[in-house]
């Protein structure tokens, strides 16, 4: 299914939990900090930038997690698997061309920005920046897809 997206953002909720999708305005290099090293991960402009609220909760925290990426560029922190903190993270984001969420991961623990966690109500679910939208494969029947201006 592609869900035009033009400007705006997009909510994507589920029975317990969302996503809130919004598209790179420009191009820039995402700082990605673990406790051993900095990488930077090239973000295009149309680029999906994704906010994962498994747990569900407010909305407006999860555009402010994603305008500190899309619009200043704000490194994300990758903590250690195990680390205690990562069960209290309620939110979680990634960015790049294509997401995929997993229930698998723990919150904060993963690098690599193609995945992303997820409640299990969106496993085999995928995410594509596609001309002006996304493509959501994968999806069921019971998610409300909504705009947000």
């Amino acid at each position: 299914m592609n869900i035009p997206l033009a400007s705006g953002l997009l909510l994507i909720r589920g029975n317990a939990s969302f996503f809130l999708i919004g598209r790179a305005k420009e191009q820039f290099a995402l700082p990605i900090e673990t406790t051993d090293t900095e990488v930077f991960q090239g973000v295009r402009r149309g680029d999906l930038i994704v906010v994962s609220a498994p747990e569900g909760g407010e909305v407006e925290q999860a555009r402010m997690l994603l305008e500190l990426v899309r619009t200043y560029h704000s490194p994300l922190v990758v903590l250690p698997k195990g680390h205690p903190g990562s069960r209290r993270l309620r939110m979680v984001i990634s960015a790049g061309p294509v997401i995929r969420p997993h229930s698998t991961i723990l919150r904060g623990t993963h690098p690599e920005q193609d995945v992303i966690c997820s409640s299990p109500e969106f496993d085999g679910v995928v995410f594509r920046a596609e001309g002006d939208g996304v493509e959501a494969e994968g999806l069921s029947r019971h998610v409300r897809i909504i705009p947000v201006p």
